[in-house]
């Protein structure tokens, strides 16, 4: 167990954990009723309306292989320009421009995951410009979305929030210019990100195809251990390294080595976003459990009972689709794990970083298969 403290950085000795009721990207409302908010935002596709190679909008939706869908997906909108919208829960909006680029646009925002205002800021951009990544994009410029309880924590708090933010957005070579404030009941701290990306090299989750190895990026555990902290007050430096790392070189290995489907792993847990991308490409993902890299401290912690309650709700939401095989709750709860700034899950073989399962045919009514 990797633990250290008291945190530093803070202008006071304030736990800003026990101001939120959830924490990072465990606060996310539950996928299910997610969908079901923004189900009636699209309009019903017309059967069989083709959205590209091997791909239609109607019953039996598939995609062909090796092919990643071309503009027309996103409808109710303009769908020669609209590449990536609402249709399958992507990592962000995707629009061509027309002089053979695109630009990507983003949101993301979340209660204090940690105590540390400086670290909540680098984490929380992180997670922001991950979704950029996500897409195979560059990350251009941010604006601060930022909620603040003024009568109740200090304003040099939230300056350390924004400065942490600023260190990662620097370091992603990405522009900060402004945002947006508001007098909150909560801290609440994100970005609003634009960036662009190659619409012939996007990175998208609805185009997987059987037979291709799945990688994941970034070890699981951090919405575990960050339960901890929030009860404990115990401080986790190498979860916060983790979340405070950026997935540009990992988009970058992900082109180079020629994938054309990923997501990031964030609040609905490596099961949760691996449903998606497997329901969205028309395949079945298999993940060999004992392959997924796992943060020190993070099994003793599932043990002593530190599971968030998004954790849980995720979990709930694959079951119906999931074989888990042998696998116990508490492995299935790991995998099910709310992440905060999780790694990129990459449909292709990244080197460096470990294979944690495959894509193979569709099983009907399965997406997830534990073995």
């Amino acid at each position: 167990m990797k633990t250290v403290g008291p945190a530093t950085g803070s202008a006071a000795p304030v736990r800003l954990t026990s101001y939120a009721r959830g924490g990072g990207c465990a606060c996310k409302i539950p996928p299910g009723e997610l969908e079901a908010m923004v189900a009636g935002l699209l309009p019903p596709p017309s059967p069989g309306k083709t959205l590209g190679p091997g791909k239609t909008s109607g019953p039996g939706k598939t995609s062909g292989p090796g092919q990643a869908p071309t503009p027309g997906q996103a409808l109710g909108g303009d769908e020669d320009r609209l590449l990536v919208g609402l249709d399958d829960g992507d990592d962000a909006a995707v629009v061509r421009t027309g002089d053979g680029t695109a630009v990507v646009s983003t949101a993301d925002f979340f209660t204090p995951v940690v105590d540390d205002a400086r670290d909540w800021g680098r984490i929380a951009a992180a997670n922001a410009l991950s979704d950029v990544y996500a897409m195979g994009g560059r990350p251009l410029v941010g604006l601060n979305l930022l909620g603040w309880p003024r009568d109740v924590l200090p304003a040099e708090l939230a300056g350390e929030v924004l400065a942490g933010a600023l260190d990662v957005a620097r370091a992603a070579g990405c522009l900060v210019g402004g945002g947006h404030s508001i007098d909150s009941p909560e801290p609440l701290y994100g970005m609003a990100v634009t960036g662009l990306v190659d619409p012939d090299r996007l990175l998208r989750n609805d185009a997987g195809r059987p037979g291709v190895p799945l990688t994941l990026t970034k070890p699981l555990g951090v919405g575990i251990l960050n339960n901890r902290h929030k009860r404990t007050g115990e401080v986790f430096a190498h979860a916060v390294a983790v979340m405070a790392a950026l997935n540009d070189k990992a988009s970058a290995a992900a082109l180079e080595a020629g994938a054309v489907c990923a997501t990031d792993v964030t609040g609905f847990g490596l099961l949760g976003h691996l449903h998606k991308l497997a329901r969205a490409s028309g395949v079945t993902a298999v993940v060999d459990a004992a392959a997924v890299p796992v943060l020190d401290g993070a099994r003793e912690s599932l043990r002593a009972g530190y599971v968030s309650g998004g954790t849980r709700r995720n979990l709930d939401w694959v079951r119906p689709h999931l074989d888990a095989g042998r696998a116990g709750e508490d492995q299935l709860r790991l995998l099910a794990d709310a992440q905060t700034s999780g790694g990129l899950l990459v449909a292709g073989e990244i080197p460096g970083h470990p294979v944690i399962g495959e894509l193979v045919p569709a099983v009907a009514g399965t997406t997830l298969v534990i073995r």
